[in-house]
């Protein structure tokens, strides 16, 4: 598959660079790492993610106010090293303390807890929190209980928006881990990622196949299906991803119809489409709704469905004000 790269020992700290250059007033690299940090930082709990590259946005393009406050990138499908976290805790440190969020993958989990107790060392006080909403497999190639996937992204939002009121790490952990139990997600994939530098697809799909509960590498779903229409793809991932929340009528939710990385726009809307369709039926109102690529796998064909169950509090914090590369809500 062809690549629009230079070289791909490069591509990652290539692709920061670029992130900064186009928007330098608000970004900046923590020089020698592959750290991204909002330039603004300000006396409150600090926000640190990350993950492998190869998902943009995520993470560094949730960097800013109102979300993160350092987003760590390994190389593309790896866990960044413990001492690249170190850095980032330290360089987002205010005194306040840091939350990690962390999506479940062992390489994630581990090297951001040996981040933490390391920053605990220095004298930072450091809380963790796992995302890990993915229904589709218990376990899975790479994880002990469920996968961390686009859900991510609302907990970045929300602890975000909790950092930026005031609120103490305490209660920033608390309400991030809130979010964790309110949201579930389920994807598919039509065609496999390539890794740059491998030169060969991740994984095999058959033309007129689909891997149903693909995780974000292209590990294994549920099952290889035959390829079906945009309605009976929302349909069963709705069947997936509903019955794991405790909704009745009345209820409001906050959908995200994410992007592998090589679906077009038209065909997200039109599983949304039908999305919505099946929420209305079931009484439940998408307070808000995200259309688009939030957390993708290179240049995977394929969709997810992610949906979170809203409190009044936590529907508050998810639509106040934020500024990052990826999602903006303006005051």
């Amino acid at each position: 598959m062809k690549k629009l790269i230079n070289h791909s020992d490069d591509v990652v700290t290539q692709m920061l660079d670029g992130m900064v250059k186009a928007h330098p007033e608000t970004l900046e690299r923590l020089e020698g790492t592959t750290v991204l940090l909002r330039k603004e930082r300000s006396a409150k709990v600090g926000i640190v993610s990350g993950g492998g590259s190869g998902h943009e946005p995520a993470h560094a393009g949730y960097v800013g106010e109102g979300m993160l406050d350092a987003a760590v990138s390994g190389e593309v499908f790896t866990s960044p090293t413990p001492d690249q976290v170190l850095e980032a805790i330290k360089a987002v440190d205010q005194g306040d303390g840091v939350l990690l969020v962390t999506k479940n993958y062992t390489g994630d989990v581990m090297n951001f807890e040996m981040a933490a107790e390391m920053a605990e060392d220095e004298g930072i006080t450091v809380e963790q929190v796992i995302v890990n909403d993915d229904v589709a497999v218990e376990d899975s190639t790479h994880t002990t209980g469920r996968r961390g996937v686009a859900g991510t992204i609302f907990v970045h939002k929300i602890a975000g928006a909790a950092a930026r009121e005031g609120k103490s790490l305490k209660e920033v952990k608390s309400v991030a881990e809130e979010v964790i139990r309110q949201v579930r997600s389920m994807g598919i994939a039509l065609s496999p990622a390539q890794v740059p530098g491998l030169g060969n697809p991740g994984f095999d799909i058959g033309e007129s196949e689909m891997e149903l509960g693909i995780g974000i590498h292209g590990e294994p779903g549920m099952e290889t299906i035959e390829i079906a229409s945009a309605d009976e793809v929302a349909e069963r991932l709705m069947n997936q991803v509903l019955p794991e929340l405790e909704f009745k009528e009345g209820d409001e939710a906050a959908v995200m119809v994410n992007g592998m990385g090589a679906t077009p726009q038209m065909e997200l809307y039109t599983l949304n489409n039908r999305i919505q369709d099946l929420l209305s039926k079931k009484g439940i109102k998408a307070e808000v709704t995200l259309v688009g690529n939030y957390m993708t796998a290179l240049e995977m064909a394929g969709a997810s469905l992610t949906v979170l169950k809203l409190t009044n509090e936590l529907k508050a914090l998810l639509k106040s004000p934020c500024q990052t590369t990826a999602w903006t809500i303006s005051e």
